[in-house]
């Protein structure tokens, strides 16, 4: 094992020796432009003291990793760094980035949860950050992530920031499929096929309970995704981009809703249930459909096991709405970027993008999901199996996954204790969700309009559509709601900025 490690130790020392000689800058060459000795003995790792480098972050776990973490200290040693890591809950992360973005009193790296944020859109464009295009190409792992997440993290054409990557198949509608084999159903095709089987689950109850739902309704808006054949409002047509919100699927997905509430196949008070909720009727045994992650419905699968066995949830790969048209939505590939700001010198910018490219390699990702072999994990048959010091020690997607990502498919299809079986099945998920999962074409895109007046008429459109699925207004509602936006002359400019900022991407591709 030591000897392994000292071995890619001496193998990355190399590599970033050699990277620096190549990309040092215009000052530290001689006139031959060939690197000089002294640039050489400066830029060795082995004769450089350790780079200082300040992070800011969030994280989403109970405490986030101590100063002395093994893990950090393992990444400061793999990359002749010293990290300075500055983490702030995700909670309260935005409110704190947004006052460091006023103040200008930024680290060398920042990560940035929403990249549309407006106050970060323009001090890039107005350089206050470093483009990171002509750097990139030198960074072979960071590279390897799909060119569809680079490409919805560029502003104006130009990488100001590194994706934290995550996979582009996420998730989308469940079902228990124990349930269907119990009342002898196939899996569900299409939205027809769907409704069938939600009936047959509330009036069958195959888990005894008084209360039995259809569907859970958490995140139902994917009812309005399959049948507008889109990934959320807008959907790509012809090198244009329609807004889904005034087409008649749209009305359709409302009133398929409805259709499910007047006949209690979902639970009546939806509109005001919280995750928490959501979860407990699908684990309870008092749903049969439900909208969640994969690797989240193998925790709800392992927690149902102590009860019942028998309990299997099964990730649908696709449905089709009226249309006829197999849907399934891609994910944007990544949970924030990272960002550095342009008062950091070009050499520390090269050794910032060296420790990236580190956590975006086979090594420094498994160290940054699952911590260190030996003392935070081993690996039997494959899998990754956590102690309890790497909980003590805050190794996860909760801390260090929050910046230090290598891009993995099938980083969604494995929860810890899963046999390789399930593991094997939700990979053929992932490869049939991957051949046909529809890009959301508006990944990063802005309109100013929308951004000062996009809040009121969303609340306005949303609450709308509980209220007819509830019954508590018509559908005619809707129709004349439909009239109004497409007369008004603040949402149809947001539709016109929109497709303004769209082709401004397809011109810069």
């Amino acid at each position: 094992m030591k000897k392994t490690v000292a071995i890619s130790i001496a193998v990355l020392l190399f590599f970033i020796t050699v990277l620096s000689a190549c990309s040092g800058s215009g000052s530290n060459q001689p006139a031959d432009n060939q690197p000089n000795q002294e640039a050489k003995s400066s830029d060795n790792p082995k004769s450089e003291a350790p780079m200082e480098i300040n992070i800011m972050s969030d994280f989403s776990i109970a405490q986030p990793p101590a100063e002395d973490n093994p893990v950090i200290k393992e990444f400061e040693k793999r990359t002749n760094t010293k990290l300075n890591i500055t983490w702030i809950s995700y909670t309260i992360y935005n409110d704190k980035l947004n006052v460091a973005l006023a103040s200008g009193d930024l680290p060398d790296l920042v990560k940035i949860m929403d990249f549309t944020n407006a106050q970060f859109q323009t001090m890039a464009k107005q350089g206050a950050f470093w483009d990171l295009t002509p750097f990139l190409k030198d960074y072979e792992n960071l590279m390897n992530s799909p060119k569809v997440i680079w490409e919805n993290t560029k502003i104006k054409g130009k990488n100001y920031v590194i994706p934290i990557v995550r996979p582009l198949e996420v998730g989308g509608l469940a079902i228990r499929k124990d349930w269907l084999d119990k009342l002898g159903l196939p899996v569900p095709q299409t939205t027809d096929d769907l409704y069938n089987v939600m009936k047959a689950f509330r009036e069958n109850k195959p888990d005894g309970k008084k209360d039995t739902y259809g569907f859970t309704m958490r995140g139902h808006g994917i009812i309005e995704q399959i049948f507008t054949a889109s990934h959320g409002r807008w959907k790509e047509a012809d090198g244009k981009l329609i807004d889904v919100t005034l087409e008649p699927e749209m009305r359709e997905s409302i009133l398929y809703r409805k259709k499910l509430f007047d006949e209690g196949l979902i639970p009546p008070d939806f509109s005001v249930m919280k995750d928490n909720q959501f979860w407990d009727l699908a684990t309870s045994g008092s749903a049969g459909v439900t909208n969640e992650t994969i690797e989240a419905l193998w925790r709800w699968t392992y927690d149902q096991w102590k009860r019942d066995p028998n309990v299997e949830w099964l990730p649908l790969v696709s449905l089709a709405g009226p249309n006829g048209q197999q849907f399934t939505g891609q994910g944007t590939g990544f949970i924030g970027v990272a960002a550095i700001p342009k008062k950091v010198p070009e050499e520390k910018v090269r050794k910032i993008l060296s420790v990236l490219d580190f956590g975006a390699s086979e090594e420094g990702g498994t160290m940054s999901l699952y911590g260190l072999e030996g003392i935070h994990h081993t690996k039997e048959d494959g899998f990754y199996v956590t102690t309890e010091q790497s909980v003590k020690d805050s190794v996860g997607v909760g801390s260090f996954g929050k910046l230090f990502m290598k891009f993995d498919p099938y980083m969604y299809a494995f929860a810890p204790g899963m046999p390789k079986e399930v593991f094997e099945r939700n990979k053929k998920i992932i490869d049939e969700k991957s051949k046909i999962s529809t890009p959301n074409a508006t990944v990063g895109l802005i309109s100013e309009t929308d951004i000062r007046l996009g809040a009121d008429y969303n609340k306005k459109i949303n609450d709308l559509k509980t209220q007819i699925i509830m019954g508590k207004s018509k559908i005619g509602e809707w129709d004349r709601l439909i009239d109004e936006l497409k007369r008004d002359p603040n949402y149809q400019k947001i539709i016109e900025e929109m497709n303004g900022a769209y082709q401004e991407r397809l011109a810069s591709k």
